[in-house]
């Protein structure tokens, strides 16, 4: 077990917590991220054209990123088992309301609002601050496996939207979304937050925080050039993703691939991002950060550009480069990211502020999202969107060059 030797754990703790964290990770942002699924079915049922049924995805980036400095606030505060059941108990709620909605704004309100937030409460933010007290050396990689919560959940969650939405209707689909995040309210109370909290022996963040003293504040962090060098470099990299996730099955469909295929190629990528994420965190912790961060956005480039050949090549290869380079390269710069600020800003405030970079990724993602369906409106087609995206990644690409003042992991 070549990553708990090199985090110094050696129990059974460390892979439970690793497992819980990556779990809720996968479950509320796997629902978010199968939105994708549902666009079509409710724009075509309610009439709504692509901007608006996408500014319900941006609003649920949106409030994912803006709650994510509350999340790691409330987290370091009060712990995680209050964090958890609030957050699942929103899910609950925001998506047992949606399946009786009508009206745009009452789907920007139940998803994007409760959603987005109960998203914030069980998602990276308070998932970050628990591993990095239970992980040392190996803390890239254990980061990237919670990372992978995001592939896993799309994996999991599209193509089950999928089944759902064809099989029941998107408003029971919404239903049974509703009745998994209670039932998992109901778990989380009874788990061992106090001792998750703790984090593992020898680990020199868990002292830290048990201390409840040292290491930067929040409002220090914020007056360092070296914050918001990260805070940019989540927001162009979130741009340069969900500017095409959101869309892509959409898009597929719109190339002549029914429904279904969409969704599976979609899931597929999804499901490669856990291995993408997870070979990067690994990689970075040999390599050093920048080399690995730039073959990545390197990959995000051809996926896109292989994505805009697929309804032109009848072969399937675009569709398959798509999936691979897109997949792998997709939240893979994260892990990387918060190695970077847990060892720069280690402290008891890691929490909130992970969290508070965090805003720069939902405020990414939701803007990346909205403005490709608008330019998708503006001008019937998705050229002016990957071309913005693709802008966006070779930003991030450039502005890993200049983050100098934060060490290569060792």
């Amino acid at each position: 077990m070549p990553l708990l030797r090199g985090a110094g754990v050696a129990t059974i703790g460390a892979l439970g917590v690793l497992a819980l964290c990556l779990g809720m990770t996968a479950l509320g942002r796997g629902a978010g991220e199968s939105y994708a699924v549902f666009l079509l079915p409710l724009s075509g049922e309610l009439g709504w054209d692509r901007s608006s049924a996408t500014s319900v995805y941006s609003l649920f980036m949106a409030a994912t990123g803006f709650f994510a400095p509350l999340a790691g606030h409330l987290f370091d505060r009060f712990g995680g088992r209050l964090v958890y059941a609030v957050g699942l108990g929103a899910l609950a709620i925001g998506y047992f309301a949606a399946g009786s909605l009508s009206q745009l704004w009452q789907f920007q309100i139940a998803i994007g609002g409760f959603c987005g937030f109960g998203a914030a409460l069980i998602g990276l933010a308070p998932a970050q601050a628990v591993v990095s007290r239970w992980f040392d050396k190996g803390l890239a990689t254990a980061l990237s496996m919670t990372y992978g919560g995001l592939g896993i959940g799309t994996l999991i969650m599209a193509p089950l939207a999928e089944y759902l939405i064809a099989s029941q209707g998107w408003r029971n689909a919404y239903g049974w979304y509703a009745l998994v995040f209670a039932v998992l309210c109901g778990f989380v109370l009874f788990l061992p937050w106090r001792r998750i909290a703790e984090g593992a022996p020898g680990n020199p963040r868990r002292h830290i925080a048990a201390a409840g003293r040292s290491g930067p504040t929040l409002k220090a962090a914020l007056k360092t050039l070296e914050f918001w060098a990260f805070f940019v470099i989540f927001f162009v990299t979130a741009v340069s993703i969900y500017g095409i996730s959101l869309q892509s099955v959409a898009y597929l469909v719109s190339g002549g691939m029914n429904e279904q295929q969409a969704a599976f190629a979609f899931g597929t990528a999804g499901m490669l991002s856990f291995f993408g994420m997870t070979a990067t965190g690994m990689a970075a912790d040999r390599f050093g950060h920048r080399i690995v961060a730039t073959s990545s956005y390197g990959l995000t480039v051809i996926g896109i550009g292989a994505l805009a050949l697929v309804p032109a090549d009848s072969t399937g290869i675009s569709l398959v480069i798509f999936i691979v380079c897109f997949g792998l390269s997709m939240g893979a710069r994260g892990p990387i990211i918060t190695t970077l600020m847990a060892r720069r800003f280690s402290g008891s405030g890691i929490g909130a502020i992970l969290g508070a970079a965090n805003f720069g990724q939902g405020l990414g993602a939701a803007s990346g999202a909205f403005f490709s369906g608008l330019l998708f409106d503006l001008t019937d087609g998705y050229t002016a969107a990957f071309i913005g995206c693709t802008l966006a990644a070779l930003i991030g690409a450039g502005l890993f060059w200049r983050v100098g003042t934060a060490p290569d992991p060792d």
